[in-house]
Formats: C-alpha cells, structure tokens, sequence
C-alpha cells in the first residue's frame, strides 16, 4: 500500500506499494508512480506522467504531461521541465513532448530539463544546469546551456581518459566522445 498524506490530493489509483506522497502534493487520475517511491510536498503530477521504482522526487518539482521516468532516478528541488516547444495561452499543441529519464539519473536542484530530451542512464545533471538537447548515458553535464564535463562509472565515481577511452579504477572501459 502506498503511504498518502491526508493533506495530499492523490486522484491515481495506479501507485505502487511503499510509494509515500508527501502533504500539498497531487497527482492526477491518470498518473502512475512505481513502488517504493518518495513523492516529497509540493510537487504536482499531470495525468500522461509513468513513473518507474524506487524514485526520489523533492519539493517544489511539477511532472507535465509526456515526462517518462524510468527507475532509480534522484529528482532535486525545484527542478522545471517543460513539454511545448512553442508555449501558448489558452493554445495546446496536438502532443505534447515526450521526456525520458533513464534508470540512475540523478537531476540536481534548480536545473531545467526543456521538453523533447532523452538523459541517459546513469548520468548527473548539476544543480543549475539548462539541458536543452539529450544527454548521453554515464554523463556529468552542467553550466547554461549544459555540456558534458566528465564522465561517471554505475557508482558515480568519476571516469579517467586513459589515451583510447575512459577507464574506472577497477579496469572497466567505456567508450565515450573525448571530452
């Protein structure tokens, strides 16, 4: 059973168990939210949003419509995404943007996620940072706009370039764009 605040406004039916919903929160009818989540207060939640297991979304974080989120990933304070390209009063677009966040991504506080990306698995996007094009797994991206700075391993440990690619301090290769 999911954990609802009485002072959240919870209309889905489709939240998995363990998942808790903070108070000032809501969440619309047709919103699905994994197992073992932590929706903090304050955030709202549109009705075409999926979101996986084991998700963290802090405070002051609005889901719009087309944002899919898979599991393990870190939500940070006040982030903002967006999902029209072209915003209007009163206007709507025929669809609205579809942004994936892939399993182990981790968003920090303050950054803006525009509609229409796809942020690979494992990667980090510093608080502050402006992503306005997809992100390649395992990347560490920040600044405004944002640009990849560095590359992580599975555990957040920070990847060396050793001459043909980027290495982890066990041995493990990955093949990136050189940065």
């Amino acid at each position: 059973m999911p954990v609802i605040h009485k002072n959240a406004e919870v209309q889905s039916t489709n939240i998995g168990a363990g998942t808790q919903i903070w108070q000032f929160s809501i969440v619309l009818k047709n919103a699905v939210i994994g197992e073992n989540c932590n929706i903090n207060c304050h955030t709202f939640i549109e009705n075409d949003v999926i979101i996986g297991d084991n998700v963290t979304i802090k405070s002051g974080v609005y889901l719009w419509d087309g944002i899919r989120i898979e599991s393990n990933v870190f939500i940070g304070p006040n982030v903002s995404f967006t999902n029209d390209k072209y915003p209007r009063s009163k206007v709507f677009p025929k669809e609205f943007q579809i942004t994936i966040l892939e399993s182990f991504v981790s968003i920090g506080a303050g950054s803006t996620i525009l509609g229409g990306v796809r942020i690979g698995k494992y990667s980090l996007i510093g608080a502050g940072t402006l992503v306005t094009k997809d992100v390649p797994p395992n990347s560490v991206v920040i600044g405004n706009p944002g640009r990849i700075n560095a590359y992580i391993d599975e555990s957040g440990n920070k990847l060396r370039w050793d001459g043909d690619c980027y290495i982890s301090e066990e041995g493990k290769k990955y093949y990136f764009k050189k940065i």
